[in-house]
């Protein structure tokens, strides 16, 4: 097997493995599935891995601007690299397009799952999808913002179900002070 294919056996059997070592019959009822549900979650929730951004953001319109394109509250499910538990919550992005070439808004949101959909840390999650619109779609500038509960803090460890991470992404113009903070406001507004 080859990095990169996902192997559905291999995880079964590491399930069952798992479910032995903590102390558990996998042969018992409620048990018995377990293998073959948590491989079937496994090739949805790291479907990133085979994913390439790049195809993501191929398709492209003709527009002439230059003007800021921000799409906000983009939900995010991804899986902490470190304890393999759930992080969740919203990614905002805005980009300012080189003058002639404008993504779809649905890509935007396709992009962000490419890369929460890989055993991930936040930070660089953040700093993936701005890089991504960076080398891509040549913008000329980009923020992006994430904004997430992790389960690893709130259900093990300090046990901090309150506590928010908030991770940011700052490339080109957008790290001018006028630009960067039309974006902030943009992404702070309350809805209504």
């Amino acid at each position: 097997m080859t990095r990169g294919e996902y192997n559905e056996e291999g995880v079964r059997k590491a399930v069952r493995l798992f479910l032995e070592s903590i102390g558990e019959d996998p042969d018992r009822e409620g048990l018995l599935d377990t293998p073959d549900r948590i491989a079937r979650a496994g090739r949805e929730l790291f479907s990133g891995l085979s994913q390439d951004p790049k195809e993501v953001l191929a398709k492209r319109f003709t527009v002439d601007t230059e003007e800021m394109v921000l799409v906000r509250d983009i939900e995010l499910y991804s899986v902490c690299e470190h304890h393999l538990l759930p992080f969740h919550g919203v990614a905002h992005i805005g980009y300012i397009p080189s003058g002639h070439e404008v993504t779809g808004l649905s890509k935007l949101a396709r992009l962000v799952d490419v890369y929460a959909r890989r055993p991930q840390v936040q930070e660089r999650l953040t700093q993936q999808i701005a890089d991504a619109l960076v080398n891509e779609l040549h913008a000329k500038g980009v923020i992006v913002v994430t904004d997430c509960e992790h389960l690893c803090m709130s259900m093990r460890g300090v046990k901090k179900s309150q506590a928010r991470t908030l991770t940011s992404a700052v490339r080109g113009v957008m790290r001018e002070s006028t630009t960067r903070a039309e974006a902030m406001q943009l992404i702070l507004q309350p809805r209504g």
